[in-house]
């Protein structure tokens, strides 16, 4: 990803100085493994640490791979260029490619897993505190767009706390899943290699044993990890549009953060547009982008083939790097958002009270009124709101047909807002369990 749209700490995962020193440490605790098991002479074993503290060249990497048009033997000689020829003789024993590649990448895929874990931590801190904020903040509820009924701008934030809260369960057995190592030699059959080995080198790496890798570890882990991430971008995009929503002019009930200096147009000076939001939409967009691919890496030529290296080069740091980005992003979008709570009460008095046309339907067929006819008749008031801007409760007290069933006293208290707030505290205690 380009550096606008990255962290330092997440990209750092993915530098190439990175991933050769994982590629180092994956192969130095096999030495470690291969000589406790009298497999390689000690010695050699021991050798091979003094690389430790070394950094490896990467362009001198790149130039030999120029010529071996392989990327793990580019790095095994030059770490036998470092420790020296004969201390390296036994590197890499009974090893393959992918015993080095697939450990290093879920290495890495787990250490962006933690990253982003915290983000989502983050995340969840800023809505419960804006949820706790405004948990008594009346806005209007809308379905297709439309005024429904009454809810609260904390039961808004407490819906995406809740799915966030879902979110981090998600990248939490992803990482689960992923956090698998394997070191099985050619095909898989440890037929050069002692099990023992691939049980110390993960033990070091921090990652389960696979328990059965086929050259490869299977593709469904890392299908599973990117979708996890697909859908923690569709949520981003979820909060994101609904501030995109509540900032239009003629919503406005929320707005992001606008900073002193800040502009909004090159054309226009009085803009001010949800660009930090409108951003995120694209960003999820990228996420998403990267599930596919993985889904179809799980499918290989039998034992292995490398149609999924390329994918994986790609999404592996584009996903993570964005989504960290994304979630950092919303978490500051979050904590600086901007309520209008006043615009969201004139808002839902903006057709006069017929938000409440439920409560008063409900309230003629407990009167005796069958349902069809309750329906005909609340309608027929709110078509007048609707077309020619009338009151609502006016129209209702005003109409012979509902005053038959129910008293002005009735009418008048089916407009009570509090109605429609009364559970906010089930709610809550269902979604702040703590």
């Amino acid at each position: 990803m380009i550096p606008r749209y990255s962290r330092p700490d997440m990209v750092a995962i993915w530098s190439p100085e990175t991933k050769f020193r994982i590629w180092y440490e994956i192969e130095a605790h096999a030495c470690d493994a291969q000589a406790a098991l009298g497999v390689i002479p000690k010695a050699n074993a021991e050798a091979v640490w003094k690389a430790k503290d070394v950094e490896f060249d990467v362009a001198r990497i790149d130039e030999i791979e120029a010529v071996t048009k392989h990327d793990v033997i580019a790095f095994l000689t030059h770490l036998a260029e470092i420790i020296g020829n004969d201390e390296a003789r036994f590197v890499h024993q009974g090893m393959t490619s992918s015993d080095v590649l697939d450990t290093c990448f879920n290495v890495q895929l787990v250490r962006a897993a933690d990253i982003l874990i915290e983000d989502v931590k983050g995340l969840l801190a800023a809505l419960k505190r804006r949820a706790l904020e405004h948990k008594d903040t009346i806005r209007i509820g809308r379905s297709h767009g439309i005024h429904a009924e009454p809810t609260t701008m904390g039961l808004t934030f407490a819906r995406f706390y809740a799915e966030m809260d879902r979110n981090l369960n998600r990248l939490k057995k992803a990482r689960m899943e992923i956090a698998t190592g394997a070191v099985s030699g050619a095909v898989g059959t440890f037929a050069n290699i002692d099990p023992a080995v691939e049980e110390h080198v993960c033990a070091k790496m921090g990652l389960e044993v696979e328990p059965i890798s086929t050259q490869v570890i299977p593709r469904d882990r890392h299908a599973a990890f990117f979708a996890a991430l697909g859908v923690v971008a569709s949520s981003i995009e979820n909060v994101a549009t609904e501030i995109r929503h509540m900032q239009r002019t003629e919503v406005l009930e929320a707005e992001e953060f606008f900073s002193k200096g800040q502009k909004g147009s090159s054309a226009m000076p009085h803009k001010r547009n949800p660009v930090l939001t409108e951003n995120l939409t694209g960003l999820a967009r990228l996420v998403r982008m990267t599930v596919v691919p993985a889904m179809e890496n799980v499918a290989l030529w039998h034992e292995r083939d490398i149609s999924h290296s390329s994918v994986e080069r790609n999404i592996g740091p584009d996903a993570t790097i964005t989504l960290d980005f994304a979630l950092a992003r919303l978490t500051t979008v979050i904590d600086k958002l901007v309520i209008y709570p006043d615009n969201m009460i004139a808002n839902m008095n903006k057709f006069r009270g017929l938000v409440m046309s439920q409560r008063v339907l409900l309230a003629l067929t407990q009167a005796g009124v069958s349902r069809e006819d309750a329906y005909r008749l609340v309608q027929r008031n709110a078509m007048k709101v609707w077309e020619e801007g009338k009151d609502f409760k006016t129209e209702l007290l005003g109409d012979a047909d509902v005053c038959a069933a129910l008293s002005a006293e009735e009418i008048e208290e089916k407009f009570d807002l509090g109605y429609h707030t009364k559970h906010v505290d089930t709610i809550f205690a269902r979604v702040f369990k703590d």
